[in-house]
């Protein structure tokens, strides 16, 4: 797996299948339901399968070996 890309936030908490869009990682909304359903999203190496889990600042998320941290710009 590569280096983690940050991906700057403005408010915390950002909901997985935002966060997948917003890092590059999903093409679209419906993109990102077909990674989760097929379990190919890890959230800091662990299997995640909601699209709707809340992320916060320094999370990990990755698909296949391209991966994006959550970065919270204040």
């Amino acid at each position: 797996m590569s280096e983690p890309v940050d991906v700057p936030i403005t408010g915390e908490p950002i909901r997985l299948g935002q966060f997948l869009k917003l890092a590059g990682l999903a093409e679209d909304g419906s993109h990102a339901k077909d990674l989760l359903d097929a379990e190919e999203v890890k959230v800091n190496g662990e299997i995640e399968t909601r699209r709707g889990r809340q992320l916060t600042d320094g999370d990990i998320v990755a698909v296949g070996p391209d991966s994006g941290k959550v970065v919270l710009v204040r």
